[in-house]
């Protein structure tokens, strides 16, 4: 990684670079694409790979006829709507390492956005996907980032190491889809924390994070109204009871230096974009004939889907505003001139809040039993067996579809004698579909294959590290969401059921002639499609996805 110096702006040209930089633009001011051109008969310049947070195929599907901005244009390329994020562990941290590392998280070593390690020697055994567990400093709520936990390349990685000249950066509000979207050898990588973008310990932010946090810190210091709801969402504006609140009406106020609103709603999304935009200028991204690779990951789809779930209007306002936050960056990009081809597609999909489920014709959706959280499940099973950890809880995770891990420094015999009781007692739940060791995962083979088709042990199989997964891995009955709610937090995702898996896939470039193929694909196809356009050939087994040709017509845009 090379690392940034420190940068010292005096104040008047800090305020002139925040003027004229990335001039902000009302929703209305976006306009839609241009008709295309003939595609050029190079491979891009520039490659900008973007995830969108949580967003499902499901809610592709309904929002798609009203996009008229940046969803709209990539929708005259080639569009995937089945695409799959095909594991069990449909979770952003393991979401994100498949997007260009072309594997599944059994190979990236991604199984969660957490998970526990028993004999680690602090007294939080959690591990977050993205952090320095060795470091003293680093905790999971605050970590110190590294990327030492991603075991796969990514397609920065990759042609970085044939081009050192290629330019790898990403942006994201969550560092861990920044770091899993840009990989290991980068020019430069930044997410949200506090009150700006930040970066790796051991570099400095650049000018162009500087500009775009004092831009950041202008607007939430003024303050603003309620965000504005198209009206197609009118439908969709109506309160749910949650139990002592309410969802479906929220429309995003920000009160003057609220910087927890700022970044927990749409508005964040605007400034990704704009650092994306920045990160192009001051990285000279797209101006030779050596392709570069800009990862932007939106998180606020994300973030609005936990606090308010999906099928509300702060759901269809969030989708709104990202539309138009996408039409402004690539209309920059064609204003610079630069020929880039943009692939987006999601981490993972997601669940509305059953209460709200319940209404609209999907009574069995329900809230998990608090029985199956890892202390509840720890107690009961040493009440059954009287073996009891060395130390602190017998069992830790649980709480949803995904891993349980047994305390460390009991014997064999006793971890054994735990293992069996707890496989019996999770077997026997009427929340629980199906339940699988370590022992039993680690014997089976990486699954391959159309992923709509995979039993729920391949989907499991395919999140699966041995030494790193749970012990014991449970997965509940569809419609069961993980969580009591509360305000801020009324739906998830992490299931292995085709709500949360299931999301879409679109390809787009200037001049190409677009399609629709309703074949379900894999996002650990993305990197390999890319690789092809750029003309980069890796050895087989680097993928576990395959080439898809996105050129229609007799032209092959894998045979490059």
């Amino acid at each position: 990684m090379r690392p940034l110096r420190p940068v010292l702006i005096a104040p008047a040209l800090l305020a002139l670079a925040t003027a004229l930089a990335v001039p902000t633009v009302a929703l209305a001011d976006a306009a839609p694409a241009s008709a295309p051109e003939a595609p050029p008969a190079t491979p891009p310049r520039l490659i900008l790979a973007i995830s969108i947070d949580q967003f499902s195929a499901d809610l592709f599907a309904q929002y798609r006829e009203h996009f008229t901005h940046g969803f709209a244009r990539l929708q005259q390329g080639a569009v995937f709507p089945q695409g799959f994020q095909s594991h069990a562990a449909t979770e952003t941290c393991p979401g994100h390492s498949t997007l260009l590392t072309g594997v599944h998280p059994a190979r990236t070593g991604i199984v969660a956005n957490d998970w526990f390690v028993p004999g680690l020697a602090r007294a939080d055994k959690e591990v977050y996907c993205v952090e320095d567990e060795t470091n003293p400093k680093s905790t999971p709520d605050d970590p110190v980032v590294t990327t030492k936990h991603l075991k796969a390349p990514t397609l920065g990685d990759l042609l970085k190491r044939k081009n050192p000249r290629t330019i790898n950066a990403a942006v994201s509000a969550k560092d861990r889809a920044a770091v899993m979207m840009s990989g290991h050898d980068t020019d430069a990588v930044y997410w949200f924390k506090d009150q700006g973008f930040t970066t790796f310990e051991d570099r400095r932010i650049s000018k162009a994070v500087v500009a775009e946090n004092a831009a950041m810190a202008a607007r939430v210091n003024a303050g603003d109204g309620d965000l504005a709801a198209p009206d197609w969402c009118g439908t969709l504006d109506r309160a749910t009871q949650m139990g002592g609140f309410t969802i479906g009406t929220y429309k995003f106020p920000l009160k003057a230096g609220d910087w927890k609103a700022y970044a927990n709603g749409p508005r964040i999304d605007d400034a990704t974009g704009e650092m994306a935009l920045r990160m192009v200028d001051e990285l000279g991204m797209g101006k030779d004939a050596v392709p570069d690779v800009l990862s932007v990951s939106f998180s606020a789809t994300d973030k609005v889907g936990h606090a308010y779930g999906t099928e509300g209007v702060e759901m269809c306002i969030q989708l709104a505003r990202l539309d138009a936050t996408l039409g402004r960056l690539f209309d920059a990009l064609d204003q610079r001139g630069i020929d880039y081809e943009v692939v987006l597609s999601a981490d993972h999909g997601g669940f509305d809040a059953p209460e709200r489920l319940a209404q609209q014709g999907y009574p069995s959706a329900q809230r998990i039993d608090p029985a199956l959280t890892g202390k509840a499940l720890g107690q009961a099973i040493s009440a059954e067996t009287g073996i009891a950890a060395p130390s602190g809880p017998l069992l830790f995770g649980g709480g949803s579809s995904g891993d349980i891990w047994v305390a460390a420094g009991l014997t064999p015999d006793q971890r054994h004698t735990v293992i069996a009781a707890l496989v019996k007692k999770l077997a026997a739940h009427p929340q629980i579909a199906a339940v699988y060791t370590a022992d039993e995962l680690a014997n089976m083979p990486v699954p391959q294959g159309a992923p709509q088709d995979w039993t729920m042990e391949q989907r499991v199989r395919a999140s699966f590290v041995a030494g790193v997964s749970g012990d014991v891995l449970m997965m509940t009955k569809r419609g069961v969401v993980p969580g009591k709610p509360r305000p801020g937090a009324v739906a998830t995702h992490g299931s292995p059921w085709d709500y949360d898996r299931r999301v879409p896939m679109l390809f787009w470039r200037k001049g190409m002639i677009g399609f629709e193929q309703p074949d379900p694909v894999e996002t650990v196809d993305i990197a390999p499609t890319l690789a092809a356009t750029v003309g980069l050939v890796e050895p087989k087994g680097t993928w576990d996805g395959r080439c898809l040709d996105i050129a229609a017509g007799e032209a092959d845009s894998c045979a490059r």
